[in-house]
Parts: C-alpha cells; structure tokens; sequence
C-alpha cells in the first residue's frame, strides 16, 4: 500500500506521448467494452435499419428477377450511392452528437471515477441536443469540403510535378519513377499535414460545451486556444484509428468475399444481380466496426482535453479548489469574469466529493 501512494504523488509535466494515448485509450475502452458498445449502437443500428431498406427498395424499383441491363445496373447503383451517402452521412452526425454527450459523463468518469452508463450519456445528449448537433453539422461539413477540396488540389499538383518529372527525366525511366513516387509521398503527407492541423483545431469542441458549458461558438473559440500544439498526438489518434477500423473491415470482409466466391457469386466482375444477402451482409460489417471504434475516437479526445487542460491549465487545481472554497461567486453582467469554474454547473455537476485529492485527481485521469 505504501508503495501505491508513494507512486500516486510522482507525477510528470511532460503531456501524453502518441504512444501513451493509445494505450490508455484502448485500456479504458476494454475496461468499459460493452457500455460503449451499448452507448454507440442506438444512432448506427437506426442508420443500418434505413441503409438495407434504401438497398432493397432499389432493387425493386429496377430489377426483375435476376438479370439486368446496364442501364438499369447503372440507375442502381446511382440510386444506391446517393441515398447511401446521404443515410451514411446523417448516421455520422447522430453518432458524433452522442459520442459528444458521451464525454461528459467519461469526463467525470475520469476524474471521479463514477461509472460510465447509457443513461446518464443520453441526458447529457438530450440536454445539450441541439448545440450537440449543429456543432456536428457544422463540423463535419467543414472538414469534409476542406478536405476534399485539400486532396483535389494535392492531387493536382502531384499530378503536375510527376508530369515533370517523367518529361525531364524520360530518358532515364528507373529515376523517373522513383522520383515520382518520392514526389507523390511528399503531396501526401503535406496534404495530410495541412488537413489534421485544421482537423485539430475542432477537436475539444464537444468536451468544452459538455464539461465547461459554453456555446458552439465559445466551445469553438476555446478549442482553437486550446487544441494549439496538439498536432501530433491527435494525427497519431486518427491514424489509429482509421488503420484499426480498416484492419477491422478486412478481418470481416475476407471471410465474407471467400464465402461468395465459394458459392459461385461474382461480386467485382458481376453478370447478374448481386444476391440481396451479401449486400445485406456487406453492409452490416461496415455498421459493426463503427460501432466497436468509434468510441475509442471519443476516448482518446477527452484523454486529450483533460490533458491539455491539467497540463497548461492546472484544471486539477481547479478542482480542488471548487472543494474547498466552492462555487465562483457571480459578478454583475457587465463585467467579464476572469475566472471560470473547472466544471460547468449549468450542466449539473456535482461538487467534488471531499475525499478527492490532488494526486487521487491525477491517478484517476491515468495522466501518471
């Protein structure tokens, strides 16, 4: 026991590493496997219910039986596209707005160590509902159009220099080539570069309205403030997490795409409709491994925030000072406060329990 608190009072101020994020991340997430599941499946089982129901409505508007012509194959899979990517798109929305509700409570989680569960993650989403959504909106059509728009133009002028290359070079070809893709690596990662140094800047928007209880507006002039200097932790999280995902969808789909060929489906190449099954089957992989990852996104930005802010703000402190002295008392509303309280009560948090220590605030956070 001794050795337990001698170790709670050792604490580093160097932030989280890439490698210690990931690790806390997965290890609270197994710690609480099947909440998260359960918190995550509500918005992703609607959207997979929606996305088999647009798929077989298509199939009856333009097949009979079980042939086709292309021109029907080609209004399909127009239909399905679109109707997918605008069902895939809301789903996303609605699980971003609870997974943003879900980190208050993982907040506290953190802190507190009080037990994360569905209901109290959806009263902090109900509550914050709106704000919650529009923040996600908003959000994901930015970064979407700037990405795209980021890639066109990385693709561009990649395209551009490799024309070149291949032109001054052409007489060499085995340099010409490696040149090419040494080119094509470099507009690969500056894009990538430039897209999670933007990226970045959204990503304590959730946790400000839910822990400090701000608006989208001042949630999202906090996080620019305060996501600065975190690029490289929050790349590292979001290349976990699409390498995890995809690894995810290839131990899932492999399995799937050997049994259709077994029983004589061509999936790729094919010259007859598709069986609804492997659609079905298709699709559902895809709505699973949301499921299972989505939270470790989740996870490893709240890690992230209550970080930054232990780190550069001393938040534990501030905790410690709403035990002992209470709430920050109100000023007239012509003035501007220059104290904030470490935890918002207009989302009705509890005092800090009076057994909380500084270094219990520490261990609990896993920033050790």
């Amino acid at each position: 026991m001794s050795s337990l608190q001698s170790s709670h009072t050792q604490f580093s101020l160097t932030p989280l590493g890439a490698g210690d994020l990931i690790d806390r991340a997965v290890r609270l997430y197994r710690k609480n496997f099947w909440t998260f599941v359960l918190i995550a499946a509500p918005p992703v089982v609607i959207g997979t219910l929606f996305s088999i129901g647009w798929t077989m409505l298509g199939r009856q508007l333009f097949f009979v039986g079980n042939t086709y012509n292309p021109d029907d194959m080609f209004s399909y899979q127009l239909f399905t596209w679109f109707g997918g990517m605008v069902i895939w798109f809301v789903e996303t929305i609605f699980v971003l707005t609870v997974m943003g509700g879900a980190s208050r409570n993982f907040i506290r989680h953190l802190i507190f160590n009080e037990p994360i569960t569905f209901r109290d993650t959806y009263s902090n989403t109900r509550k914050r509902f709106f704000g919650l959504l529009i923040a996600s909106i908003t959000i994901a059509v930015v970064l979407g159009i700037f990405g795209l728009t980021l890639f066109y133009f990385a693709l561009i002028a990649a395209s551009i220099i490799i024309i070149g290359i291949v032109y001054v070079m052409q007489t060499v070809p085995t340099i010409a080539l490696i040149l090419s893709v040494i080119a094509g690596l470099i507009a690969t990662l500056v894009a990538l570069w430039l897209f999670f140094l933007v990226a970045s800047r959204f990503a304590y928007v959730p946790q400000v309205m839910l822990v400090e209880g701000k608006s989208f507006f001042g949630a999202l002039s906090r996080s620019l403030s305060l996501a600065s200097g975190n690029l490289k932790r929050f790349s590292v999280l979001f290349i976990f997490t699409t390498v995890v995902t995809y690894s995810a969808l290839a131990l899932l789909y492999i399995p799937l795409g050997w049994y259709a060929w077994a029983s004589g489906i061509e999936v790729f190449f094919a010259t007859d409709v598709i069986p609804a099954w492997y659609q079905i089957a298709n699709q559902m992989i895809g709505q699973f491994s949301l499921i299972l990852l989505m939270p470790v996104w989740m996870i490893g930005l709240c890690l992230l925030y209550v970080d930054e802010r232990v780190r550069h703000e001393g938040y534990d402190i501030e905790l410690m000072a709403a035990r002992r002295l209470g709430d920050i008392p109100d000023v007239p509303t012509n003035y501007v406060n220059p104290l904030q309280p470490a935890l918002s009560k207009t989302t009705a948090v509890e005092a800090v329990p009076v057994n909380v220590t500084r270094s219990e605030n520490i261990t609990t956070l896993g920033l050790k």
